[in-house]
């Protein structure tokens, strides 16, 4: 996961009313609910819909990792990894979404691999 230094665009609320960094985190808060939410209504500040589309992807891949565990589960005598997989799965998102928060927070951009590339290309259309 690597950290893209300091924000593009600092200057401003944007669509929403908020500081920039104020909304940054709280694109964060409900992953692809209130990312969705900041898509919708951010128009101008690239920062803002990083991580509001960062937020939305990091809520689709929790989302879609559970289904995979789920199935896993049903498995005969492999079910049990699918507990060792729910818990690696849930501390592993806690500990990024936390990042995510502080660091959005502070006014960085912080790259998740894979969703992050993603979040940056959607940003800028």
């Amino acid at each position: 996961m690597e950290q893209q230094g300091q924000p593009q665009n600092t200057g401003g609320s944007g669509g929403t009313g908020l500081a920039p960094n104020v909304a940054s985190l709280l694109c964060y808060l409900c992953t692809w609910v209130t990312g969705l939410i900041f898509i919708l209504i951010e128009k101008d500040n690239k920062d803002v819909k990083f991580h509001a589309w960062q937020a939305l992807f990091l809520g689709i891949a929790v989302f879609a990792a559970y289904i995979v565990i789920m199935v896993i589960g049903f498995i005969p005598y492999v079910g049990m990894i699918a507990i060792v997989l729910n818990l690696v799965v849930w501390v592993g998102f806690l500990v990024v979404w936390i990042m995510a928060m502080v660091k959005a927070y502070q006014g960085q951009r912080w790259v998740i691999p894979v969703i992050g590339p993603m979040a940056e290309q959607q940003a800028n259309k």
